[in-house]
């Protein structure tokens, strides 16, 4: 059997190659590790000039990393702009700040062909090509251009929508023409690769998508909320909550989050169930992300404010009902705080998967587990169905949902998380990369 070759925009810098974070870096570790392997990305370094952008090889468990530089031209038009500023919001729905510009839609393809260019010489014929991700939709068709013969697979980590909002994309069918070039294109779930089969068809190309819902790796998680829930940052948080019930939001800054609109469900909830006042204590965790995108700015504006308007109207001298932090928090600290959470919020307007659920279930007491309350809206919903299932949009619907999690019973509790916890295990990162390869080498190769 020939070589697994992963491409990614981003290859896991060397300190994170052997405990890496994410459902992506987790899966393909675990695909590539203790075989000889080949991961090629962006270095998440900038070069000066184009000639300094050849790979640089260093191998680690048996995998060689191949990592090349972008120019900061290259990273503003292909990452931020038309990954980032286009295609992150189309993916998720938001056609309304979609900002399509001609030059950025012509940088993402160059920097498709750079990768193209300096992936070819590394590559051999038996190997099986598995790349990753929106920032890289032309990458097969451009190595197709280029001879290679191997099977290439592609994998959408985050939402694909139908054609009536894909259309809105002035390139849309050239995107779609490109991406038929792949042997198969994996999404995360049933409505995925329905809305991309619809585009394909709609444009006259063949079906290709399937669904692979990705997971974690529930024992380590489980363990590293073990180990940390006695050190110091989580022993500090619990002392500092003085008994009090903690809601744990745990979410990158980006709009599909529906972060704004949890803040405004747990308000309601402080005026729908005044008996908790003083009672609950929600800790946003939210580390800023995509600076330079205005965008992002203006959602960390409105979080800033929102958090000391509910904090000004409803705490008092011993109590603040929000606790909103900006900085990321360590893995294995993020797993402690899962472990002595009474209630996760995990609701996303719109997301491919979102592990932060599987995560928080993975970090449970089996003797005293803590309540789920998740987004029907989550890529995750199919498979939890024992969680609290609310609309994202429904604000008295998500205090009802905390005032279930706080006041359900152990029993309740128990079972739940039981069933949760069962398809956790069942679907796992490594089996989900299993999954996929297999298929891939099943299917027969397009010309």
């Amino acid at each position: 059997m020939g070589r697994l070759v992963v491409v990614s925009n981003r290859v896991p810098a060397p300190r994170e190659r052997s405990q890496p974070a994410g459902g992506l870096a987790v899966g393909v570790r675990d695909a590539v590790r203790g075989t000889e392997s080949l991961w090629f990305g962006w270095s998440g370094r900038h070069a000066s000039q184009s000639k300094d952008q050849t790979p640089k090889l260093d191998t680690h468990d048996g995998c060689t990393y191949a990592t090349i530089d972008l120019t900061r031209s290259q990273y503003e038009h292909f990452y931020e702009n038309f990954s980032n500023g286009l295609l992150w919001p189309l993916c998720h729905y938001r056609i309304g700040i979609i900002d399509y510009k001609r030059l950025d839609y012509k940088i993402y393809r160059e920097v498709n062909a750079l990768f193209a260019d300096q992936l070819v010489p590394l590559l051999r014929d038996d190997d099986t090509i598995w790349i990753h991700d929106y920032h890289l939709f032309p990458l097969g068709a451009k190595l197709r251009r280029r001879g290679v013969k191997a099977k290439i697979g592609f994998f959408l980590h985050i939402p694909f929508p139908p054609w009536s909002v894909t259309r809105v994309l002035p390139c849309a069918e050239e995107m779609l023409q490109e991406m038929a070039a792949y042997d198969l294109i994996g999404v995360q779930t049933v409505e995925d690769a329905r809305n991309m089969d619809g585009c394909f068809e709609a444009n006259n190309l063949p079906r290709r998508a399937a669904h692979f819902p990705i997971g974690i790796d529930p024992v380590e998680f489980g363990e590293q909320a073990i180990q940390n829930v006695m050190a110091e940052e989580v022993q500090r948080l619990q002392a500092s909550l003085r008994g009090r019930k903690l809601i744990l939001g745990v979410d990158r800054l980006d709009y599909s989050k529906g972060i704004p609109e949890r803040i405004h469900g747990y308000e309601t909830f402080l005026n729908r169930y005044p008996e908790h006042k003083g009672e609950t204590v929600l800790l946003q965790i939210t580390p800023v992300s995509r600076a330079g995108v205005a965008s992002y700015r203006a959602l960390r504006r409105e979080l800033d404010e929102m958090a000391g308007h509910i904090n000004a109207m409803h705490g008092n001298f011993d109590w603040s009902p929000i606790r909103y932090l900006t900085q990321s928090v360590p893995r294995e600290v993020l797993a402690g705080f899962h472990r002595i959470a009474d209630v996760a919020l995990v609701t996303p307007l719109r997301d491919g998967m979102n592990l932060v659920a599987k995560e928080f279930v993975a970090a449970q007491s089996p003797d005293n587990p803590g309540a789920l309350i998740l987004s029907s809206l989550a890529g995750a919903a199919p498979e939890m169905d024992e969680a609290l299932m609310v609309n994202p949009y429904d604000r008295e619907g998500i205090a009802d949902a905390i005032h279930a999690g706080i006041t359900m019973s152990l029993e309740e509790r128990q079972r739940r998380w039981q069933a949760l916890h069962r398809d956790v295990t069942q679907n796992t990162a490594a089996n989900w990369a299993d999954r996929f390869l297999e298929m891939l080498r099943e299917t027969e190769r397009q010309e």
